[in-house]
């Protein structure tokens, strides 16, 4: 029989290429999207779609009843910590309100479908050169509303495993990047802007905090990593998903300006800043690699590539 797979958040980033993968697996795919959603845009066609407000908790019962699948990949949530600073109360009744909705859902549905809830390297905050790579029993600290939710969607899943005995997978990415992610992120913004000028746009690029050192991951990796963790994941565990490098947001921006012959003034702007910002993060993958055999396949250079060739079709 057909395996059977719901997404909550389907029509967000991760949520495309999740569903996109998942149909290429031969995997049923159901896909939960908000109601008030301007437009759809899950690009798979094969995908039966659901409109439901995971802040809703009827709602999310009815459609795991309905649906009743074999796997729930629960990626819905408000994910940018720059908004998070501007709506916290939003981010923690979608994320941590949303969560609790879902699992219970599960809970009452009369079986119990794999579950994974996605959460972020945000979750580890401030970290010390020492302490690189983050591992996963790594002291959680987080610096944001953003961080502050995924740390309680991520313990609320244990708690849901250890309490009702509900085999749920914790995953922890670090920043994922690719074709289709939003331009409100570092490097999505900086393709896009790049992009712009190529078509005649003002050839000034506003930057934020460069020195950071990020985890880079593509997205079509770490859907890769959700759906083999998922399946072969320990009940009850966290897994980073991540590259194992650190790349600098100067670099991004070297590597993206360098794929360009635009010229162009790069232009730090205060309101660009955090007001608290990680300075370095980079993962350790040795326990999913161990759990699964999972290892990132696309360059960095390569999704760079692919992201700024993705902006210069739509601007």
């Amino acid at each position: 029989m057909t395996e059977t797979a719901l997404i909550t958040g389907v029509n967000g980033f991760v949520g495309r290429h999740l569903a996109a993968y998942l149909l290429r697996q031969g995997v049923a795919v159901h896909g939960i999207y908000r109601p008030s959603a301007r437009r759809v845009t899950a690009a798979a066609k094969g995908i039966e779609l659901h409109p439901a407000d995971v802040r809703h908790a009827v709602a999310m019962k009815r459609v795991i009843g309905a649906v009743r699948p074999d796997y729930v990949f629960h990626l819905a949530a408000i994910s940018s910590v720059f908004q998070s600073w501007r709506t916290p109360v939003q981010v923690m009744r979608t994320n941590v309100i949303g969560t609790i909705n879902l699992l219970e859902a599960v809970r009452a549905a009369g079986h119990a479908p794999r579950v994974q809830v996605a959460g972020s390297s945000e979750e580890y905050g401030m970290v010390s050169a020492q302490e690189l790579p983050v591992v996963e029993d790594a002291p959680l600290r987080p610096l944001s509303p953003y961080a502050v939710a995924k740390v309680a969607q991520d313990r609320l899943a244990y708690q849901y495993y250890s309490s009702y005995g509900l085999p749920v997978v914790i995953t922890r990415a670090f920043n994922t990047t690719g074709p289709g992610r939003p331009r409100t992120y570092v490097t999505s913004r900086f393709a896009r802007e790049i992009a712009r000028v190529e078509k005649g746009g003002k050839p000034v690029l506003r930057v934020g905090n460069l020195d950071a050192e990020r985890d880079f991951t593509d997205v079509r990796d770490v859907v890769r990593a959700y759906w083999l963790v998922l399946r072969k994941g320990a009940p009850g565990e966290a897994y980073n998903i991540c590259s194992g490098q650190s790349h600098s947001i100067r670099e991004v921006l070297a590597l993206l300006l360098s794929m360009s012959s635009a010229r162009i003034t790069v232009r730090e702007d205060p309101a660009l800043m955090r007001p608290a910002d990680i300075p370095l993060m980079r993962g350790d993958i040795a326990k999913l690699r161990a759990a699964t055999g999972w290892q990132p396949e696309i360059p960095f250079e390569q999704t760079l590539q692919d992201l700024l060739d993705y902006w210069r079709a739509r601007v």
